[in-house]
């Protein structure tokens, strides 16, 4: 508990942003609401704070100069603000990030929970009497992301998020239930778990909180709990590796509150490949998965990550991922350029020639693209139930933007307020974004 310094908390101005994950932004959602809680005045625009909070990210090179751009960006907007770094760029560079000018604070990602009584003891702001409850509320969301563990035990030999977050730690589940009921109460219609790794909840403890007990927990069961114990209109699945894709997680399919989308991350369609990188899956374990998922739900939307310059990767060996990409017809590629991170076994590594690589990347962008419009174009002429989040105009045409289970972006004309309202959509036209189309 923060104490007298609830009071200190309710006159501080503050702005808070991520970079990165879903993760990222699930943990910046879940500081917003306990900084609101003590009275915190949320600002929208850094011009407007004491102090910036951003939550960063270090995955690739590209992420972590990102993370630096962003951070002289909110010294630039405002060059008397004081900015606090969390995430993994400040856990992995801390040095580098401090000397960057006008942070006051880095604090490593396994206190990142200790944030707000960091910023208080570091705060000389005046104190004032605490408030009861803060003046604002939550912002209306569409789609609420919920984090359901930390940290992950695989060992990619790419990966430094490992490194980063540290071993998998899984959330009480009877925690994530009751913040899931919260985010319903406040209107959120679609719940997104969240986390580094998934697919591994519940390994870590197998017989935790007050639900019954006999089976211990795995992500399957907390979803089979959720989908039971609240009454939130969508839930969807984050990321999963193909090896946690489990039976039992697959008989939940096709439930009609489980969108009906999955990412599952392939990085190769080389099996020499997918052994240099550590990943213990082939090719054809991948496809079967692939195969029983649709099985289940015939429009299923599979996407994946695929990662080209890998150090050792051959022209036959991306000639193999473009063919098995365009074989298991993909709703959308995720591409990355390998990105070689200290810490790493890779890092060792002689990585691909940088113009080779680029090369790589753009053929399978292409073809991403390519993937993209052949599984939009399935529901041209076919009702879909999109929950419409932003009002965007086309061609000087206003209208309403959403998403539907499927990931699938649908853009229908119209000036009446849809935020946050499902609707039925007939689909008249698909690009690579996504649907055009109109309310039934």
């Amino acid at each position: 508990m923060l104490g007298y310094e609830h009071g200190i908390i309710a006159c501080m101005k503050l702005y808070l942003t991520s970079l990165g994950c879903r993760l990222n932004q699930a943990e910046i959602e879940a500081l917003s609401r306990r900084a609101m809680a003590l009275g915190c005045d949320l600002v929208e625009t850094p011009t407007q704070a004491d102090w910036a909070v951003i939550n960063t990210c270090t995955v690739t090179h590209v992420a972590a100069r990102k993370s630096r751009q962003a951070i002289r960006r909110l010294r630039r907007d405002n060059p008397a603000v004081r900015i606090a770094v969390i995430g993994c760029y400040g856990e992995m560079s801390p040095d580098e990030a401090r000397a960057l000018t006008g942070v006051d604070l880095v604090l490593p990602n396994v206190e990142k929970e200790q944030l707000l009584e960091r910023l208080v003891a570091e705060v000389d702001l005046p104190a004032q009497a605490p408030r009861q409850e803060s003046s604002q509320s939550p912002r209306r969301r569409t789609r609420a992301f919920v984090k359901v563990q930390d940290g992950c035990d695989n060992r990619c030999a790419y990966c430094i998020v490992t490194v980063a977050r540290g071993p998998s730690r899984s959330r009480l589940p009877d925690e994530i239930l009751a913040e899931i009921d919260e985010r319903a109460h406040e209107g959120a219609q679609e719940v997104v778990l969240t986390g580094v790794n998934i697919g591994a909840y519940g390994r870590d403890r197998p017989d935790s909180g007050p639900l019954p007990q006999e089976e211990g927990w795995s992500l399957a069961r907390l979803v089979h709990e959720i989908l039971a114990r609240t009454e939130i209109a969508r839930l969807r699945l984050s990321s999963i590796e193909p090896w946690d894709l489990t039976e039992a997680l697959l008989a939940l399919w096709p439930h009609p509150r489980l969108c009906r989308q999955v990412h599952l991350p392939l990085q190769s369609g080389s099996d020499a490949m997918l052994r240099r990188m550590g990943r213990p899956i082939d090719v054809a374990g991948f496809g079967d998965l692939v195969a029983a998922l649709r099985e289940r739900v015939p429009e299923m939307a599979v996407s994946t990550d695929l990662i080209v310059g890998f150090p050792g990767e051959s022209d036959a060996d991306f000639q193999e991922t473009r063919r098995v990409a365009r074989e298991l017809a993909f709703s959308r590629l995720h591409v990355f350029r390998y990105s070689p991170r200290a810490g790493t076994p890779a890092a060792q590594w002689e990585p691909v020639p940088h113009e080779g690589t680029r090369r790589r990347s753009e053929r399978l962008i292409a073809l991403g693209d390519e993937l993209a419009l052949a599984y939009h174009r399935r529901f041209v002429g076919e009702t879909v139930q999109v929950l419409f989040e932003t009002a965007v105009t086309r061609d000087g045409v206003p209208g309403w933007s959403g998403l539907t289970d499927h990931y699938v972006r649908v853009w229908s004309p119209g000036d009446d307020d849809r935020h946050n309202q499902m609707h039925h959509v007939r689909g008249l036209a698909a690009d690579v974004e996504g649907l055009r189309g109109e309310l039934v």
